[in-house]
Formats: structure tokens, C-alpha cells, sequence
């Protein structure tokens, strides 16, 4: 697989289209997102899996989001997630409220080409009232009375996106112990990923690297984007930038505030994704 550059990886994802994104500890695809907000996106709907993070907030302030499915938006030590909160509050952003399992869920059924899947967690809860796409039937194997369980839709984003350690000549891609993302991918419609590097070979022709690699067959394009994950933490690669994104979040507590640091790290000085752009 040849890899694109990354403003050619976002101009993929068109208006309106439902992007699904990992949350902060699971290889978000910040530059991808940066790429996303510079490219001037709108109408996104976008689904946390299971959980959003600091992506979801910036593409939130940028004007970039019609609509939200997740269980959480949260900046984790830094607090809540500012823009996305002042989103809500203003009734400027749609919430499709769920829990963790649920996504989940929704995704595995997907996965495994099957129109929906049982739960039964949310049973109890307040949230099925205003999920009227989740139903509540009969367990067919019970007595048909008092035994309910949840159905759940398979849910297949149009997009997934995250950012990952390296990618192989043959366009498989290594996302090492977040297992997870390869669900996200089964049950997408096209998966797009930024890397931190190339390497050569068939990572899924060595013992070692396979059990951490999510096929060719499952990834429509790649772009190399050194630190691609930045603020947050890859893997073992690079830590978190804790107070990069402690400075976002007060920044962000303000239109202006925001407004300034997306002209100084997004807009204007784009920092790590040009030189990633500029070493392909």
C-alpha cells in the first residue's frame, strides 16, 4: 500500500459523514483531526468508542460537529471537556447518549454481520427511555415474561480513524495491545490510519508482530505522521504532553481562548504534521 499524504487522508472524510475515533488512551488520531479541522469539515457525526476525548473536543470548538454518540466526553486529569460542555449547553450539538457496553456492542454485531446483538446491563437504567432504537423483548430462551434483554442495532461508521505505531509495505497495520481498534475497523465501512512510520516486509508473516496487526483487507489508506497522536500518548512510543493538554483545557473554557489555540497549533503553526508531511 502506498501511503497518502495527511490533508489527502482527511479531504476522504466528507461533511456529514459518521467518523468513529478511539478515545485518549487508545490511539487517537490527532494530526488526522488537526488535518480534519484545517480542511474546514462540517457536519460531523461522531462516535466515541466507547468513550471521547480530546479529538472530539477540538473538532467540536472548530465548528467541525452536527452530532455525538459516546458514554463520556472527558479531557481525564484535565478535567471536562470544554467545548463540547459549552456545545451542549447552547443546544449547538446533538447527543446520542450510551454506555460503554453499548457501543461495544453495537460495533461487535456489526463486526460479525448480524443485524443486532442482546445486552443486558442497561436494563433498569434511564437510558433506554430516550433510545428508542434499542428494544427491549422477551429472552426467546426463558419463560417469555421474566427474563427481558436489550437488542442493540449493528452500528457501522462510515469512517474509522486512529493512529498507530507503524504500518507494513503490505498496508497491515500494528496497533499492539489496543485489540480493541480492530473491531472499530471490522465494523467500518473504510478505515483510515496515520502512522508514526513505514517498515518492510509483512508484519503478519512474523509471530512476534501479527497478534497486534489489523489486516490490509481492513485499511482503505495510510499516512505517515510523525507523533501523530500528539498530546496524547502513543503506546510505548512518546508519553503524553500533560500540560499541553492541561493549557488546552483552560484555554478552551472560552471562545477566544479557543479561538487562540487553534491559530496557534492548529491553523497556523502545524507544528509535528508538517514536518510529518515533509519527510514522505
Amino acid at each position: 500500500m502506498t501511503p497518502i499524504s495527511l490533508d489527502a487522508l482527511a479531504a476522504r472524510v466528507p461533511d456529514g459523514a459518521l467518523l468513529a475515533l478511539p478515545p485518549d488512551n487508545s490511539l487517537p488520531p490527532m494530526a488526522l483531526v488537526r488535518a480534519l479541522v484545517r480542511r474546514g469539515v462540517r457536519g460531523l457525526r461522531l462516535l466515541g468508542v466507547p468513550v471521547s476525548g480530546m479529538a472530539t473536543d477540538l473538532l467540536i470548538g472548530a465548528g467541525c460537529v452536527a452530532e455525538v454518540e459516546t458514554s463520556a466526553v472527558s479531557l481525564g486529569e484535565a478535567g471536562f471537556a470544554p467545548r463540547f460542555s459549552a456545545a451542549v449547553k447552547e443546544g449547538r450539538l446533538r447527543v446520542r447518549d450510551a454506555t460503554c457496553p453499548a457501543i461495544h456492542t453495537m460495533l461487535q454485531a456489526a463486526e460479525k454481520g448480524v443485524p443486532f446483538m442482546p445486552l443486558r446491563g442497561l436494563i433498569g437504567s434511564d437510558i433506554l427511555a430516550h433510545r428508542p432504537d434499542w428494544k427491549v423483548v422477551p429472552n426467546p430462551f426463558g419463560d417469555g415474561v421474566s427474563d427481558p434483554i436489550v437488542l442493540l442495532p449493528a452500528l457501522s461508521p462510515d469512517f474509522a480513524a486512529f493512529h498507530a505505531a507503524m504500518a507494513d509495505e503490505a498496508g497491515n497495520v500494528w496497533v499492539g495491545r489496543r485489540r480493541e481498534t480492530a473491531t472499530l475497523a471490522h465494523a467500518s465501512r473504510a478505515c483510515l490510519v496515520t502512522v508514526e512510520r513505514l517498515v518492510p516486509g509483512n508484519m503478519l508473516e512474523d509471530e512476534r508482530l501479527a497478534p497486534g496487526c489489523i489486516s490490509a483487507t481492513y485499511v482503505e489508506a495510510v499516512a505517515v505522521a510523525e507523533r501523530g497522536a500528539w498530546p496524547i500518548a502513543l503506546l510505548d512510543e512518546y508519553p503524553a504532553d500533560a500540560a499541553h493538554v492541561a493549557a488546552y483545557a483552560r484555554a478552551a473554557r472560552t471562545e477566544a481562548g479557543f479561538a487562540d489555540y487553534l491559530a496557534r497549533h492548529v491553523l497556523a503553526a502545524r507544528g509535528v504534521d508538517a514536518r510529518a508531511e515533509a519527510a514522505e
